[in-house]
């Protein structure tokens, strides 16, 4: 479900490694979140660690993989981090500008650029 008070949450979907998820795209989130537990499960192997801010201004480190990314007929890879088991995951900006969609706030729906932006 999507929370009432989180307007920045949308419905989408991300293809991990073959892996079809139901995911919630975050436009406050950076970087992709999964539980650590079904990343491990589909083989994702940690390659570092960084510190994130949460929402409620706390800093907390995480571990990061990196993984391919496919979202509506589009692909991409970057990182994903090992969330924590119990977390909702999450798509982050990034994997979603990556590919030139970006998020319709009003209408609560996705949006294809008719180009990706290098200015």
């Amino acid at each position: 479900m999507i929370p009432s008070n989180r307007d920045n949450f949308f419905r989408g979907f991300a293809d991990f490694l073959s892996h079809f998820h139901a995911i919630r795209a975050d436009t406050g989130a950076t970087d992709t979140l999964v539980p650590a537990t079904e990343l491990r499960k589909i083989g994702v192997k940690p390659v570092g660690k960084v510190a994130y801010e949460l929402a409620d201004g706390s800093l907390q480190e995480y571990q990061f993989g990196l993984v391919e990314i496919s979202f509506m007929g589009e692909i991409t890879a970057g990182r994903v981090i090992f969330g924590p088991n119990d977390a909702e995951p999450l798509l982050g900006v990034t994997a979603l500008e990556s590919v030139g969609i970006v998020i319709d706030p009003a209408n609560r729906t996705f949006k294809r650029l008719p180009a990706i932006p290098l200015k």
